[in-house]
């Protein structure tokens, strides 16, 4: 058996973690998201290579040979952050007392070390994976050499290579030249992509037969060929990865990478030591209790505790086929406290997809899957779907007996299609984890890995992908038996893990509590309820938006004086920068001057075309996204469209809506206000909207107590014309209209972090001109100018921010060395605050108002929730109780020192209403 020698790219893991992790800090305020992102996956390669020779290697200070074949190598790169210098020692320091070598080589890149051990390694008869996201890496494959993606858990052989790159290992170097790597700062072929340098190197095989057939090559490609042909034999050595460098730490010896590579033992006082300093508490624990867990929640409780989350060594996963066992699963969760509850079905869509199993889990490691629809040829006998659901009813629609899910709202939509209102539910893992980190992923996989260590088996893995992809009820009984109870086992640990944290917390667990969950169940209703839109009043407008985008394309070529595609960014440039010569306001990431919708319409006040161009945008996506899309999306069923919440997806808190999306049809035009209009109320109803009023700016007149926008707020004055009044330095009733959209601007602006500049591009007015505005703005609202500077230092010291109802709101690049990403995230601390409390409060007006509705008996329906705003279906004889106690309930779900306004309208359809 060849022994296995794992060679770990050390750099690309400390400088990922370092820019994928929060702003981490130790209880001493050191910076620590790089070294315990980097020891996370050195750890996870440790278990899943227990018997490899494994080794760490890093670069080394100085420069190398490419810097004297090319002096501007990598001269495009920033300094590394101070931040992440000050990480690299203890990183060094934590993987020599995990007893891993560390090898770095003066004057010889990492890449280069890791070559010339992967080749010394083939002539000794080992077996080499390399751990490394770096695509580079590719050309140092071959039979006994593999890369392994530690983030992606995704494995490269050659075969791999071929299907990725189109071509194989050897041949990679050239065709890396041909593109050129911006990251290292060597130049390709100029507008060669990928593309391209793929299709030459397929039909010349090599560089070498290129440059031998340069002169055969035509157009730009083929001109930009022909001046880069001097330079890509040194693109090609810088792009290689070097073999045969003298590591100087090797002999010749067989066994000198065995001596060398050899793990030591561990240093367990170094790590108890360095893990207390950096506050990792749960693999302090691990030391100290000497288990294999490693629970990545901090301060969570000790590894003995029974609910502790642990690696299912010993899982004992049932599959239930007899009306037996289903009594005894039936026993184990009537008197569980808690149980995992999990479906699996023939589709993602909700209303439509059709049960195929049930999985349930009421301790760590034990779980069961009861397939009740598997249909493939040669499949078991099950218990029916019928009988199942009858039999599981009473405990399914039981208030009493608590579950638990991961998406669960998706399980009580398909539980409601067989009749069946799920109750009970006590507790969501997805929702746990948005309220604990709104900016990670909550997805089970991702949380099993983050949380847990757990890589768990995918969707794919199981049903296969793209055409050939088989719904679930055809995949194997046995499979998919282990595959459903892995996810209701997981979601039980999971739970476990999270509520912890969440529980102690008396703030996140307020959000928790009484937001999320409650939100959880109004919007599942919210979803099933759905929305009649006016099919044929739709086409009308898609048939009215057909002609105007054609007059607008024709006019558009008028103004070009010739036809072109609209739609093609290349193309519009060619007419806009070099036909007609206008000024190039912004250029892509590639040099190429933009044609961004932010470019268009600063060029649209000075040009024509730029602004006939978004008009035509506007219409046609309005055609495609709505007017066209709409009709085919009425469910055939309910005859209405049902849009889906996604409620852990806006790191503010706000809600997502999708499939379709109702909350971004555009309200500025006149064609995009129409579209409400098709939003309507079947006969004897009415659509009503309760719309909360200037709410952001109340939030921020709370949060701030600055006590002008109080007293304005608190008299009911007209807060942008108050506003306006203090600076312009006059009178309320002499502020004309122009200055009352200038303080309106700056308002919101401010709210948003804007800067003069900002305000300057929205008011078309001067960057000095807005700066006294925003001057004379703090002078009167003092208030707001403290509220800012405190929030920003903060969400500094913290790394997060704060809604009213203590929803906390990471800012990841709060700490960034970064200029623009570290003043991006200092805009988001100001606004954050007031978005999260606007969030919260419309899903607390939300829980109000459903329950208002089933207290009071009436049949009136929550249908939507779009932004600050309610939409309602109302039966006629329900509207006055409706719009009477609404705007009540409404205002006093939130106890803020300015009064909320809730301003009430009623229609036949959703535009009438406002």
């Amino acid at each position: 058996m060849k022994k296995t020698l794992l060679l770990v790219d050390g750099c690309i893991y400390i400088y990922r973690s370092y820019y994928a992790l929060p702003n981490l800090r130790s209880p001493g305020g050191e910076p620590t998201g790089a070294i315990y992102g980097t020891l996370k996956m050195f750890r996870y390669l440790e278990e899943n290579y227990p018997n490899a020779y494994i080794t760490c290697i890093l670069d080394a200070k100085g420069k190398t040979f490419r810097n004297d074949i090319y002096p501007e190598y990598k001269a495009n790169r920033s300094p590394m952050p101070d931040d992440l210098v000050s990480q690299l020692a203890p990183i060094r320091q934590a993987i020599s007392f995990m007893g891993w070598p560390i090898i770095s080589v003066e004057g010889i890149e990492a890449d280069d070390v890791i070559g010339t051990l992967a080749r010394r390694a083939r002539e000794h008869g080992y077996e080499t994976i390399i751990a490394t996201s770096d695509k580079d890496m590719a050309q140092l494959v071959n039979e006994s050499t593999l890369l392994v993606n530690t983030y992606n858990r995704e494995t490269t052989d050659r075969a791999n290579v071929v299907k990725k790159f189109g071509i194989g290992p050897e041949a990679l170097v050239d065709y890396f030249a041909l593109i050129g790597d911006k990251s290292d700062n060597i130049p390709g072929v100029t507008s060669v992509g990928p593309k391209t340098a793929l299709r030459w190197m397929i039909e010349y095989g090599s560089l070498d037969n290129i440059l031998a057939n340069v002169d055969k090559f035509q157009g730009h490609s083929g001109e930009n060929l022909r001046r880069a042909a001097s330079w890509l034999p040194t693109a090609r050595e810088l792009l290689t990865i070097r073999t045969d460098c003298d590591l100087g730490v090797l002999g010749d010896p067989a066994d000198s990478l065995a001596t060398l590579l050899a793990r030591k033992e561990q240093d367990i006082e170094g790590l108890r030591t360095l893990y207390e300093r950096l506050g990792f508490n749960g693999w302090l624990r691990e030391l100290n209790n000497r288990v294999p867990a490693t629970p990545v929640l901090p301060a969570a409780s000790a590894a003995s505790d029974p609910d502790e989350p642990v690696l299912p060594s010993s899982e004992n996963y049932e599959t239930v086929l007899t009306q037996a066992q289903l009594d005894e699963w039936l026993e184990r969760i009537s008197s569980a406290e808690l149980t995992a509850i999990d479906t699996e079905t023939t589709s993602l869509d909700p209303l439509s997809a059709e049960l195929a199993g049930i999985s349930l889990s009421v301790k760590t490691a034990h779980a069961a899957y009861i397939p009740v629809a598997h249909n493939y040829l040669g499949a078991p006998s099950q218990l029916g779907r019928q009988y199942v659901l009858e039999k599981l009813r009473p405990w399914l629609e039981s208030p009493e007996k608590k579950k638990v899910g991961q998406n669960i709202k998706y399980d009580m939509h398909i539980f409601a299609n067989y009749g069946i209102h799920l109750r009970g539910v006590m507790h969501d893992t997805m929702l746990q984890s948005y309220v604990l980190n709104s900016h990670n992923r909550h997805d089970l996989n991702t949380l099993a890995r983050r949380i847990l260590d757990r890589e768990m088996t995918s969707f794919e893995d199981i049903c296969g992908k793209g055409a050939s992809q088989i719904s679930f009820d055809q995949v194997e009984i046995e499979k998919a038996a282990a595959y459903a109870a892995a996810d209701a086992d997981v979601t039980l640990q999971l739970h476990h893990a999270m509520w912890k944290e969440i529980s102690r917390d008396e703030k996140l667990l307020y959000v928790y509590e009484q937001i999320e969950i409650p939100a959880l169940a109004v919007l599942q209703k919210i979803e099933r309820c759905g929305i009649y839109i006016d099919s044929a009043l739709l086409t009308r407008q898609s048939f009215e938006l057909s002609e105007n985008i054609d007059a607008l394309q024709k006019k558009a070529f008028e103004l070009a004086k010739e036809p072109f595609n609209l739609n093609s960014p290349k193309q519009l440039a060619e007419i806009l920068f070099d036909k007609l010569k206008l000024p190039v306001v912004k250029k892509t990431a590639q040099g190429a001057p933009s044609t961004n919708e932010d470019v268009l319409q600063k060029l649209a006040e000075d040009y024509p075309l730029p602004k006939v161009i978004l008009d035509y945008r506007s219409m046609a996506k309005l055609k495609s996204t709505y007017t066209d899309k709409l009709p085919r999306m009425v469910n055939p069923a309910t005859l209405r469209v049902h849009t889906n919440f996604a409620q852990a997806v806006a790191v503010t808190g706000r809600l997502a809506s999708n499939d379709p999306n109702l909350q971004n049809i555009p309200v500025r035009t006149k064609e995009g206000r129409r579209i409400r209009e098709a939003f309507v109320a079947p006969a004897g109803k009415k659509i009503v909207s309760a719309d909360y009023s200037q709410i952001e700016l109340r939030i921020m007149a709370h949060m701030s107590e600055d006590a002008n926008l109080l007293q304005a707020f608190g008299n009911g004055e007209d807060i942008h014309r108050s506003t306006a009044s203090e600076i312009f330095e006059t009178s309320p009733p002499d502020v004309s209209s122009e200055q009352r959209r200038y303080a309106k601007v700056i308002n919101f602006g401010l709210i948003y972090g804007m800067s003069a500049f900002g305000v300057a591009n929205n008011l078309g007015i001067t960057r000095q001109s807005a700066q006294n505005y925003i001057d004379r703005y703090f002078q009167r609202y003092p208030g707001v100018a403290r509220y800012m500077e405190n929030i920003r230092l903060s969400a500094r010291e913290n790394g997060f921010v704060e809604t009213v109802f203590g929803r906390r709101l990471w800012l990841p690049e709060i700490g960034a060395s970064n200029a623009n990403r570290r003043q991006a995230a200092e805009r988001a601390a100001i606004n954050a605050p007031m978005q999260g409390t606007a969030a919260d409060i419309i899903k607390l007006s939300m829980v109000a108002v459903a329950d208002f509705l089933e207290k009071e008996m009436l049949q009136s329906s929550l249908i939507l929730q779009v932004h600050d705003e309610l939409v309602l279906e109302v039966p006629d004889e329900e509207l006055d109780v409706i719009c009477l106690r609404l705007p009540e309930l409404m205002s006093r779900v939130a106890d803020l020192k300015v009064p909320l306004i809730v301003q009430i309208g009623a229609g036949n359809n959703w535009d009438e209403a406002h």
